[in-house]
């Protein structure tokens, strides 16, 4: 362990402190694991009995699809005068081959940059339009298998905070100039993926984590662990749960679009309303499974609608393009979602030299004082706390 870099800045007490207190952590988790130990058999023949786990072998064999997979990332840097905002998501190809030989016209990522006046909640604003970026790219992506970060139900939790809070701060240039303009096309987007009507394309979804336990509910299962930390123990390489309805809330699902009201027209808010409608209505739809790929592979969690569910076909496509993906255990996910994230990851990250760079842009033309522009431009967080 590198001491220099991982405790350099804390105080010695402080670090003494958290290394005692990790003893107990050890001892909880060691329990957790001897209980995965000790009733795997048991939880692994309940499985089995149930009739709910079935290996990638019964379906039959397909080509290997095209795969692509699509991440996004915001962030919002609070500058003594103002904010410096970004949002974008990217598409990024799976290994090859196959390759995609058709046309995917440019471009195949999006960003929004702007400067908005201080406001708490700009973060849930621009996470609206992050989300509204991946679905657009992943509904025109050409390839067989699409695969998402996050689950299905995601978008509908993150566009109903955002556009509640972009009704309630309307004159931000991100819902003026942005967001409202956009809204239709988010919303067809996510329309398409759901309901996941072309044969020739499946959109999934391949949450990290999610509390959901579909499985672990029906069989009774502790709730201390979750479905898939306790599959990736039961499932052998190569097996697969039978797709179950995705848990659905107990109230319905609620998506406020009223921030369009006073930039559309009532032809327009009519279309917003019926694809808002369909979007509830599929959500009832999607199915989840989990899939070992490979002995080496944690289960992953995959969510699709009950057209490609349903029909075995392109259930085996999906599961042989998530096994292509998942080639090498260093990876612990679909290769091309693991470059995405990679990918944004450092959009956040570049915000301070979009900054340095905007400063000598206003250096160069400021005709005032120069430490104005250095001290507007400053961040109010420390730097080395990044």
């Amino acid at each position: 362990m590198n001491e220099s870099v991982d405790f350099g800045e804390l105080p010695q007490s402080l670090v003494d402190d958290v290394l005692e207190r990790t003893k107990g952590i050890g001892q909880e988790l060691l329990q957790s694991f001897e209980e995965l130990r000790d009733k795997k058999e048991e939880w692994r023949g309940q499985l089995t009995n149930s009739g709910m786990v079935k290996h990638d072998s019964s379906l039959r064999p397909a080509r290997s699809p095209t795969t692509c997979g699509v991440d996004g990332s915001h962030a919002v840097e609070r500058l003594l005068a103002t904010d410096l905002v970004v949002a974008g998501a990217v598409a990024v190809e799976g290994l090859t081959p196959p390759s995609e030989k058709r046309f995917w016209p440019e471009p195949q990522h999006f960003v929004h940059v702007a400067t908005e006046v201080h406001n708490p909640d700009t973060g849930s604003i621009l996470r609206a339009g992050m989300i509204g970026m991946e679905l657009i790219l992943a509904q025109s992506a050409p390839h067989g298998l699409v695969l998402l970060d996050g689950s299905f139900t995601s978008p509908i939790i993150y566009f109903n905070q955002g556009f509640s809070k972009a009704k309630e701060f309307a004159d931000l240039k991100t819902v003026k100039e942005y967001l409202v303009k956009e809204i239709k096309s988010f919303l067809t987007a996510y329309h398409c993926v759901l309901a996941s009507q072309r044969s020739d394309r499946q959109w999934v979804a391949v949450p990290k984590y999610t509390t959901h336990r579909e499985i672990g509910r029906k069989l009774g299962w502790p709730a201390s662990h979750d479905d898939r930390g306790l599959l990736s123990s039961v499932l052998e390489a190569g097996e697969y749960t039978i797709p179950t309805l995705l848990w659905q809330p107990t109230q319905p699902w609620h998506l406020n679009t009223s921030v369009v009201d006073d930039f559309t027209d009532v032809a327009e808010r009519d279309e917003i309303n019926e694809l808002v409608a369909q979007v509830k209505q599929f959500l009832g739809n999607i199915h989840v499974l989990y899939y070992r790929p490979h002995a080496f592979m944690p289960a992953l969690r995959l969510e699709m609608s009950r057209a490609i569910a349903n029909n075995p076909a392109r259930l085996s496509v999906v599961l042989q393009g998530i096994k292509d993906q998942c080639g090498t255990a260093a990876i612990m996910e679909p290769y091309p979602l693991y470059l995405a994230d990679r990918m944004v990851k450092h959009l956040p990250r570049a915000i301070p030299a979009f900054r340095q760079i905007t400063s000598q842009y206003l250096a160069e033309d400021y005709q005032g004082d120069i430490d104005d522009v250095f001290v507007g431009l400053h961040s109010y967080r420390t730097e080395s706390g990044r």
